[in-house]
């Protein structure tokens, strides 16, 4: 998740990009970079390493004349915070300056092309594929506009680019496309800016054009043009942003809960950045503080959360198993703290928590480490309690999370332990290099389709309606569906106060199955994964019993929907992906159902953010 901030206009563009960049650093500051175009001849790039005041610092106080310039602030993805690294990036020409959100999943497969076309590349980032493909098109006497779309279709993910060409230093250009992160564009009184947030242009403008998926911006001083992908024009629509939304930060949504939802997919790729080496497809957690030989002389794993982050233990237990090869154990952090746990040194105990200042989870990282055990912590807020016990620790960089039912740091915890299974398996050669491949490609889509899941909700509205009257709910779910089915059943719980279980399904004959009335609904997570025969299984149980069941399946499923009163699809995927991205649904239906009953999502009776008392 990076920021991006573009200007065109009469005014000197340096001092409203760094602004602007100043405002958006939450967004990433490993590196920034800024170019600026003073016309006729004079460009000027300026890129640093570390926080936006390193990029202010070194212009050695002369600010740049231009009134037409770039900057982005970055998390990196493909490759390390280093100035090479840093946007803006040029294609072969020098002619082209791009900055970028999102990560170009096909890239390598990009760069292996132009490299065999003669193309050299300066750095280790797909944003510079970008600026090669747009170059290319220019040459072959195409206008901006079709580089643009030639580089949409071209490249896969989700992505949000801004770029200006010295060609035609009058205008910026910008797309996004795959449910990247939002790109607003604010333009009047003769000047245009374009930013990957909101907050960056409230200071000059209060009305804004959001670029949708998949659409193509020419902005300049007079004018902004929006076309669609193939160049037809299409008319943008402009927004007031009320004042509360830079009080409050709710972003023009409903709720915190929903903003937080709709973050997701940015989260990911926040998370990733830094954490995937795209080249060598591989992982890399240069934070975690273990050597090699304090890796392997790791004999088990035990997993402690409470409530969401429990049930993100309990999926990182099978994460961790499938892909380390070490026997793994999850436990609630409240249990593990007042028995006796057969830990030693060579245990790695992983605490899971949003504020880092749960009391049961402290509790119990206190009693592993009396035990010798070796502490890693996942947690959003550096320098908590969480963070200060832990040996190390991989921090979540979700951003504020204001909503008390957790959303997208239960997200972050299961891409975070995915990485870190990942990591530990391919530095104990648990896994070869073909797997890994796979692991890298499985989770750099995930931006995307998880964007693409939130694009659309009017199946949750529609089945809200429907759903808000039971009074009773049972999840089900088979192998690491469990876990999710658990935060599915935790959601509806916490913010519409229906009474809801989660079960393994194997275990509904076994006296769940009891519970079947007209009463009750059942949410069956049945994805075609390696389970999925015997979840249909399970499902025509309850079927038999006249039993209502909504089943989330995969695209493409032509057999359970048949079997069920309602589905929810997700995407197609790998096991893993499907039970990442099977997280959705959850989300959504429990927010929609509680609005219907007409509760406050984002302070539910009696919960708190962060549990700091037993």
């Amino acid at each position: 998740m990076c920021g991006i901030v573009g200007y065109v206009g009469r005014r000197q563009a340096w001092p409203i990009i760094i602004q602007g960049l100043e405002t958006l650093e939450y967004r990433g500051y490993d590196s920034s970079g800024i170019v600026v175009l003073d016309p006729p001849n004079n460009t000027e790039f300026h890129r640093a390493v570390g926080k936006v005041k390193e990029l202010k610092a070194s212009i050695n106080g002369r600010v740049p004349a231009g009134t037409v310039g770039l900057g982005h602030t970055r998390w990196a993805t493909h490759g390390k915070p280093t100035l090479s690294n840093a946007h803006p990036h040029t294609g072969p020409l020098g002619k082209v300056a791009v900055v970028h959100n999102g990560i170009v999943e096909n890239f390598l497969e990009l760069k292996r092309t132009l490299t065999a076309e003669g193309h050299v590349f300066t750095s280790e980032t797909d944003t510079e594929v970008i600026a090669h493909i747009i170059e290319g098109v220019l040459s072959a006497d195409k206008t901006l506009e079709q580089a643009f779309a030639s580089v949409v279709s071209r490249i896969q993910g989700a992505n949000a680019v801004v770029a200006l060409c010295l060609d035609h230093p009058d205008r910026i250009m910008a797309f996004r496309s795959g449910h990247a992160g939002g790109l607003a564009i604010s333009h009047q009184d003769s000047e245009s800016i374009v930013a990957s947030d909101v907050h960056a242009i409230l200071p000059h403008s209060s009305t804004v054009t959001f670029l949708e998926d998949g659409e193509i911006a020419t902005i300049s001083e007079n004018r902004m043009d929006i076309f669609n992908s193939q160049l037809i024009p299409v008319t943008g629509k402009f927004h007031s942003i009320p004042l509360e939304w830079t009080v409050v930060g709710k972003d023009g949504y409903r709720h915190f809960m929903l903003k937080e939802i709709m973050e997701q997919s940015q989260v990911i790729s926040q998370i990733l950045s830094g954490r995937i080496d795209f080249e060598k497809q591989s992982f890399q957690l240069d934070e975690l503080p273990f050597s090699l030989a304090e890796i392997n002389d790791l004999q088990t794993i035990r997993l402690i959360g409470s409530g969401t982050s429990y049930n993100a233990a309990l999926l990182g237990r099978y994460i961790m198993e499938t892909l380390s090869g070490l026997p793994s154990e999850a436990e609630s952090s409240s249990e593990f703290r007042y028995r006796e746990p057969i830990i030693n040194e060579k245990t790695l105990v992983i605490s899971i928590g949003q504020s880092g200042e749960t009391a049961d989870t402290l509790g119990a990282m206190a009693e592993a480490r009396s035990k010798g055990a070796r502490i890693l912590t996942i947690c959003n807020v550096d320098g908590s309690q969480a963070t200060r016990m832990a040996e190390g620790k991989l921090l979540m960089r979700c951003g504020l999370e204001i909503g008390v039912a957790s959303t997208k740091t239960f997200m972050a915890s299961l891409i975070i332990l995915t990485i870190l299974g990942a990591y530990l398996g391919q530095k104990r050669g648990f896994i070869d290099k073909e797997t890994l491949s796979e692991l890298v490609a499985d989770i750099s889509h995930l931006p995307r389709l998880i964007g693409d899941m939130l694009g659309n909700h009017d199946p949750y509205k529609k089945l809200s309606r429907e759903l808000f009257r039971y009074e009773h709910l049972i999840y089900l779910g088979r192998g690491p569906m469990y876990p999710i089915a658990l935060e599915g059943a935790l959601k509806i719980k916490e913010i519409s106060y229906i009474h809801a279980e989660a079960h393994p399904a194997g275990e509904m004959k076994h006296g769940p199955i009891a519970l079947i009335d007209d009463r009750v609904a059942t949410i069956a997570l049945a994805p075609q994964t390696a389970l999925y025969e015997k979840m249909m299984n399970n499902i025509k149980e309850i079927k038999a019993r006249d039993g209502m069941v909504l089943a989330v399946v995969s695209e493409g499923d032509n057999e359970l929907p048949q079997q069920v009163d309602h589905i929810l699809q997700i995407p197609k995927a790998s096991d893993l992906v499907n039970t990442i991205v099977a997280t959705i649904p959850m989300q959504l239906l429990a927010y929609y159902i509680a609005i219907q009953r007409g509760c406050d999502v984002d302070q539910p009776r009696n919960l708190a953010k962060s549990v700091t008392v037993e």
